[in-house]
């Protein structure tokens, strides 16, 4: 029966998140807004609604630790899983403003998390900074995207094209109406999916948090797993590679200041979280600057080692849960050779790019 309310609670949001986007966007676009800031606002931002769903039923309900595994779950699994998901599909172009400006963000928007949950809660206060943040960076991206070239704005409106005239979500009050459907399905899926996740945790014998990190993060991110992938298939590189981004970006600030809002009391932050999980997320985001600046792209070896370490984390966090005895050596392996090993390789094409830009 928890599989059941499970896998219908996914159907659910991912339904009501693909309504939502569709009612925004449209109704957007109706009101004279471009397609480029269609997609880098309601689109890249839409596609993170489950996430936003679950952790804000889970803050609220008292959930706290499905709430806060949601949203580091899923940016871990966004960079690891999707991104090389998408490169195994094809290499991926990684736009220069990408690196100049959306992953310092990302990566700033980590660390701030961390600096806000060291002292072993997430308040209303850290909340409403998380949040103001989102709201000006939206704000920031909106004004900036009158700058963009040509090139960029015409990807951007092929994909996010404005409803024809006599299309049936041409009206408002159609987009008004996916709207309201979209929102009504995402809380609908938000209540079934926490369900199934508390019972999941009681049943294995596993916490909410690791329920959280795993099932609920994976779940969740199913859009921008459909979204991301679907455009490399289309060549829309800037949109592969930007979903994944702003949705991290609007997870930290959006997702988890609101549920920090809602929250009846403080967000606790368990010592495993601070510990490991938040570090974790912190490195994967660094991780994503040196392949990024080697050559602007996220080559198919790249995608395939992201891929390989997501599977690392997946292990390892199975292996804490049952308090497995592998688990100190497989700790030890992976901190004495596979992570120095991969920074190495990391630090040598890094360094061989830079040389061969200065010879240029």
């Amino acid at each position: 029966m928890s599989i059941a309310m499970f896998i219908l609670g996914l159907i659910t949001l991912v339904g009501g998140a693909q309504l939502l986007v569709r009612g925004a966007s449209r109704l957007a676009l109706s009101f004279g807004i471009s397609p480029l800031v269609v997609g880098l606002t309601v689109v890249a931002f839409g596609t993170s609604a489950p996430e936003l769903a679950v952790s804000v039923r889970s803050s609220w309900g008292g959930q706290v630790d499905i709430a806060l595994g949601n949203v580091v779950g899923s940016n871990i699994f966004n960079v690891l899983f999707i991104l090389g998901l998408s490169a195994l599909v094809a290499p991926l172009l990684v736009a220069p403003q990408l690196i100049r400006q959306e992953v310092p963000l990302m990566i700033g928007a980590s660390l701030l998390v961390f600096g806000v949950a060291l002292d072993g809660g997430i308040g209303r206060a850290d909340g409403a900074l998380l949040f103001g943040l989102l709201v000006a960076y939206m704000v920031f991206l909106i004004r900036q995207s009158r700058r963009e070239s040509r090139a960029t704005q015409d990807e951007y409106a092929q994909e996010f094209a404005a409803p024809s005239a006599g299309a049936w979500d041409s009206h408002w009050g159609a987009q008004l109406a996916l709207i309201v459907g979209g929102l009504a399905l995402l809380v609908l899926g938000a209540n079934w999916l926490v369900d199934a996740a508390v019972s999941f945790a009681r049943a294995l014998g596993l916490s909410e948090m690791v329920i959280g990190l795993t099932i609920v993060a994976a779940g969740t991110s199913l859009p921008e797993v459909a979204t991301s992938v679907v455009a490399t298939l289309r060549g829309e590189r800037d949109i592969a590679v930007g979903n994944v981004i702003g949705s991290n970006t609007f997870n930290l600030l959006g997702v988890l200041g609101l549920s920090s809002l809602v929250a009846p009391q403080a967000l606790p932050v368990a010592p495993a979280m601070l510990s490991f999980d938040l570090p974790v997320m912190i490195g994967v985001a660094l991780a994503c600057l040196p392949i990024f600046f080697t050559g602007h792209l996220i080559a198919r070896w790249e995608g395939a080692l992201f891929l390989a370490y997501y599977a690392a984390y997946m292990a390892y966090l199975l292996l804490a849960a049952q308090r497995h005895d592998l688990l100190d050596t497989y700790a030890m392996a992976m901190a004495t050779v596979v992570l120095p090993l991969t920074a190495v390789t990391l630090a040598v094409f890094a360094a061989r790019h830079w040389r061969a830009r200065r010879q240029d």
